[in-house]
C-alpha cells in the first residue's frame, strides 16, 4: 500500500505488518478509525508505505522462516526506489507479535518495532495453558501454529533458535510491547519476561500494559490509547518527530490504571 499523498522521486518510511499469510485480504478495506489500532489506511494517510508479506514456514523453524520471508520482502520494497531502508518499522499481534519481538533480535534492519500480545519464550510457552480455550498449548505448539513438530527436549537448540527472549543481547531496535494483564491466550508474563530481559540488557524497550484486557483490546478508551501510541512510536523513530513524554519518561502504573483500567 502506497502513502496516501505519494510523490514520485521521494523516499518514504515503511511499516511492515505481518502475521502468516495476508495476501487473501489484499483488497480488503478498513475504514480509518482510532478503534481499529492496526489500521493500514491510517498508516497510509500518515505517510507510510505498508507492506504485508506472506510467510511460508519450514517445520521446526518458525523464527528463521519468518526472517527469511520478511528480509526478501524488504529487499523487494527497497528495490522500488521509493522506500527509505533506514526508516522501516515492524508490527504484529499475537503470532505476529511473536515475530515482531523475534525479528529485531536477529536483524538490525528495523528502526522500530511494535509487538502486541507476543509469545517470547518457546520453552516456557509450550507448557502454558490457553485459558480461553481450556487446553494446554502442547498440541498448538507441535502441530499447530508454532509448527515445532516435537517437544523442546527433542529439539532444544531449535526452540532456542526461534525464541525471542534467547537473543535479547542482540537487540538494537527500539521495541514497544503491548499486553493485556488478563490475556487468556498468550500469558501476560511472556511480554513481561521479554521486557525485563531487555531492560536488564540495557535495551530500548517500553511495555504497555492494559489493565483487565484480554488478548485483544475491547474497551474504546484502551483501543484509542494504543492506536495513538503506535503512531507516536513510529512517528518518533521513523519520521523523526519529537518523542512523546511516555516514551522518554514512562508512565505511572497507578495513574494509567485510573485512566484506562477497569
Amino acid at each position: 500500500m502506497f502513502p496516501a499523498e505519494f510523490r514520485e522521486g521521494e523516499h518514504y518510511p515503511l511499516i511492515l505488518y505481518q502475521y502468516e499469510r495476508l495476501s487473501d485480504g489484499l483488497h480488503r478495506y478498513y475504514t480509518p478509525s482510532e478503534r481499529r489500532y492496526y489500521n493500514y489506511q491510517v498508516w497510509s494517510q500518515e505517510g507510510y508505505f505498508v507492506l504485508m508479506p506472506d510467510i511460508v514456514y519450514e517445520p521446526g523453524r518458525p523464527g528463521p522462516s519468518a526472517l527469511d520471508a520478511v528480509e526478501h520482502a524488504i529487499d523487494a520494497a527497497v528495490a522500488t526506489g521509493h522506500v527509505d531502508p533506514d526508516r522501516i518499522g515492524l508490527i504484529g499481534h499475537s503470532w505476529g507479535g511473536y515475530q515482531a519481538s523475534y525479528l529485531p533480535t536477529r536483524t538490525d534492519r528495523f528502526a522500530a518495532s511494535v509487538a502486541g500480545a507476543a509469545i517470547t519464550n518457546f520453552l516456557s510457552f509450550m507448557g502454558a495453558v490457553h485459558w480461553n480455550g481450556g487446553l494446554p498449548e502442547t498440541g498448538h505448539w507441535e502441530t499447530g501454529q508454532a509448527r515445532m513438530a516435537v517437544p523442546y527436549w527433542d529439539d532444544f537448540e531449535g526452540h532456542l533458535e526461534s525464541s525471542p527472549s534467547y537473543g535479547i543481547e542482540n537487540l538494537e531496535t527500539p521495541v514497544l510491547l503491548m499486553h493485556g494483564d488478563e490475556d487468556g491466550v498468550v500469558d501476560f508474563r511472556q511480554g513481561l519476561e521479554y521486557y525485563n530481559y531487555a531492560r536488564r540488557a540495557g535495551k530500548e524497550v517500553v511495555l504497555l500494559v492494559y489493565p483487565g484486557a484480554d488478548h485483544s483490546l475491547i474497551r474504546e478508551e484502551q483501543q484509542v490509547d494504543y492506536h495513538r501510541r503506535i503512531l507516536d512510536w513510529f512517528g518518533h523513530y521513523l519520521k523523526g518527530e519529537p518523542a512523546a513524554v511516555w516514551i522518554t519518561e514512562g508512565e505511572s502504573w497507578i495513574e494509567r490504571g485510573k485512566r484506562i483500567g477497569n
